[in-house]
């Protein structure tokens, strides 16, 4: 009878890098667990790729409780690209290489995006180190190949752990600002995470904003006109006097006095993979739609909240799945590859029959497709409700539905 466990012995690494989202705990949860029951010793990385640098910052996870409900990243986050960068000029690849050497790393998982995993395939195709890619991301723009069936087609969509938890803050965030803003008949521009993708900005509308724009789509001088005076006939026919924009923050925006499509930074420091930081298109915007249509408008920044608070259910049944299929990876030997959901399924139907792997190399970024949003109605399509159906279910807006008899004096 055998008694050792099957990587009794072996050592499985896991790190996170990039920006956090309410799903890379529940992650690292769900790829220890399993990898613990096959036999591997469970070391964790810290501050991403950074903990690989220098003299090394990893501690044991094997044996240790671990709150996956809770949001963020107890293994902490970096942006550190250890290969040659705009930022950094130096190429640190060796230090990592030293470091799974040292630390005798056998198998390294890596949850992060296009640059965090992006750096793990480069280690994998250059030095053979054998990596293991897993999806994370708030914007849900990396490429997954994963179907959404929708009226008997199949249509190229993506889902991303962590998407799902920032959309659900969105959309309850978009519903709670409707009190404020019809006690004031004002519209607001609500600010929405994105740099160069729609898919959280479309959340909004879950929570009852009734206009959206998109990266995906340019607001040139011509558009910027037309949606003017779309914004105030909307506003005009709204029964409360009251509008909610969705923007998402890397809307490309035509300025006037430059004359060209610009985008709003809150910085304009860039990290080590080239990324500048995002923040304040909501506010430019308001304070246009006001001096062009007279109506009180005000900007509103989402900010960090689609990035906090603990993990959804339907974020902690998806990184579970997606660990099942870490599992198969693992017991196969199969490196330079990445779980993902091969379809849009709801809560119930989230099980690793519905998953495959793909190739690190073919990952990349993937923006809303054009029939997700119709341009000329500064809206989401109904093919993307339905998308976001099986993830948030319906749509729900938070109303005060009394009319008033008005009072004539006598």
């Amino acid at each position: 009878m055998k008694q050792e466990k099957l990587f009794s012995g072996k050592t499985l690494a896991i790190l996170s890098g990039g920006g956090d989202t309410p799903a890379i705990n529940s992650s690292i949860e769900a790829v220890r667990n399993r990898a613990s029951m096959l036999g591997f010793k469970v070391y964790g990385v810290q501050r991403g790729w950074k903990g690989l640098l220098g003299d090394g910052d990893v501690v044991d996870l094997t044996n240790i409780a671990y709150n996956g409900i809770y949001g963020g990243t107890a293994l902490l986050s970096s942006r550190t690209n250890p290969f040659p960068s705009k930022k950094n000029k130096e190429d640190r690849s060796q230090q990592i290489l030293r470091n799974i050497e040292r630390y005798k790393i056998d198998v390294l998982v890596t949850i992060g995006g296009d640059d965090t995993n992006g750096a793990a395939k480069k280690l994998y195709e250059l030095y053979g180190i054998p990596v293991i890619g897993f999806p994370k991301t708030i914007d849900n723009d990396l490429r997954t190949h994963t179907l959404h069936h929708y009226q008997g087609n199949a249509y190229e969509t993506v889902l991303c752990p962590g998407f799902p938890s920032g959309a659900l803050a969105i959309k309850k965030l978009t519903s709670k600002l409707h009190t404020t803003n019809e006690s004031h008949q004002r519209i607001m521009v609500l600010e929405v995470m994105g740099r160069d993708a729609g898919w959280l900005t479309g959340s909004a509308l879950f929570g009852g904003a009734q206009v959206a724009l998109i990266p995906e789509v340019e607001m040139t001088q011509e558009r910027k006109d037309f949606f003017f005076e779309f914004v105030k006939e909307k506003y005009m026919r709204s029964p409360k006097r009251s509008l909610i924009i969705a923007v998402a923050e890397g809307v490309r925006w035509w300025d006037s006095e430059k004359q060209k499509l610009e985008m709003v930074y809150a910085s304009p420091d860039l990290d080590e993979y080239g990324h500048p930081r995002f923040g304040g298109i909501s506010g430019v915007i308001a304070s246009e739609i006001s001096k062009k249509t007279g109506i009180e408008a005000r900007g509103q920044i989402s900010g960090y909240i689609p990035r906090s608070g603990k993990c959804s259910e339907y974020d902690r049944r998806l990184t579970s799945t997606l660990a099942d299929k870490v599992v198969d990876l693992l017991l196969r030997e199969d490196y330079g590859k990445m779980p993902v959901m091969k379809d849009i399924v709801p809560y119930s139907e989230l099980e690793e029959y519905h998953t495959t792997a793909i190739e690190m190399g073919n990952i990349g970024n993937f923006p809303l497709p054009q029939d997700y949003y119709n341009p000329n109605e500064f809206y989401f399509s109904e093919k993307y409700f339905d998308f976001l159906t099986n993830i948030l279910g319906a749509p729900y807006r938070m109303e005060f539905n009394h009319e008033f008899p008005i009072v004539i004096p006598q």
